[in-house]
């Protein structure tokens, strides 16, 4: 039995300025009218039907959804453990490794010798995405740090104006740099 692959679509052959606007037309359109919008593709010289502008925004929608619904996940997933920045980041050095794993554990089974061949690169490629990962965390600390350092020296500066004592000044200072941990 010979099975048949499914024509490519059309609407991947668009120039990337009318796909981008058919794009945003089905967002902005809530995935509807399908009729329409395969009359305005008539309208710009593509003639691509209603069922085909259909299965595509069908498609595009479950992928759509599908990021939304990882950004949920990962920015919950991120809150829950404290962190409240790098959300997106956080979730696809996750999911990378995730992959990875998986890549190794099916290779590991399946076939020994590209086990063998892959391994030590996915080591490198985790090595590197913890690296990252920790790059980020220092960074957000740092800003973090630097933020409320300004904050501390804007509100010393404002506390002088107003003839607070340096004793009340010396605290404020102390409590704001204390927000950073």
């Amino acid at each position: 039995m010979v099975v048949a692959m499914p024509r490519r679509s059309k609407i991947l052959d668009l120039p990337p300025d009318v796909k981008a606007e058919l794009d945003r037309r089905l967002i902005t359109g809530g995935f509807c009218d399908y009729e329409g919008l395969s009359a305005w593709l008539q309208e710009q010289g593509y003639d691509i039907s209603r069922s085909g502008v259909h299965r595509y925004g069908q498609g595009f929608e479950g992928r759509l959804a599908s990021i939304r619904i990882a950004t949920e996940q990962a920015r919950a997933v991120s809150e829950a453990v404290g962190d409240s920045e790098g959300h997106m980041n956080n979730a696809l050095i996750t999911l990378v490794q995730e992959k990875a794993f998986d890549v190794l554990v099916n290779l590991q089974t399946e076939d020994p010798q590209a086990f063998a061949k892959i391994f030590p690169k996915l080591g490198v490629m985790v090595a590197k995405l913890s690296k990252a990962s920790v790059d980020q965390k220092k960074w957000m600390a740092e800003s973090r740090r630097k933020a409320l350092e300004d904050a501390a020296d804007a509100a010393e500066k404002t506390a002088k104006q107003e003839g607070v004592s340096p004793a009340t000044i010396e605290k404020i200072r102390r409590d704001v740099l204390m927000m950073a941990g």
